[in-house]
């Protein structure tokens, strides 16, 4: 027998936003890497809810980190191989 999902199970299946405290839904991804530590093309990723963006952004950007800026949808995409 299948169940629907109950909203319980939707949000626990919901991106977050990766600031500290914030339970908002992520509406971007912040592609960064530490280049001591990781390999160029390598990318670590937070997820930031429109309020955190920026200072994520500057959080990472400040020490060199941060790649790249897209909207979740966009890096999904991405993501998802070709049909």
């Amino acid at each position: 027998m299948i169940f629907p999902e109950s909203a319980a199970d939707t949000a626990a299946n919901t991106p977050v936003c990766s600031a500290k405290g914030c339970r908002a839904d992520a509406v971007w991804v912040l592609a960064w890497n530490n280049p001591k530590l990781h390999t160029p093309e390598r990318r670590k990723t937070w997820l930031a809810c429109d309020e955190h963006r920026e200072h994520l952004s500057s959080f990472l950007g400040v020490r060199g980190f941060l790649k790249d800026v897209v909207t979740l949808a966009e890096w999904e995409s991405q993501e998802s191989p070709p049909v």
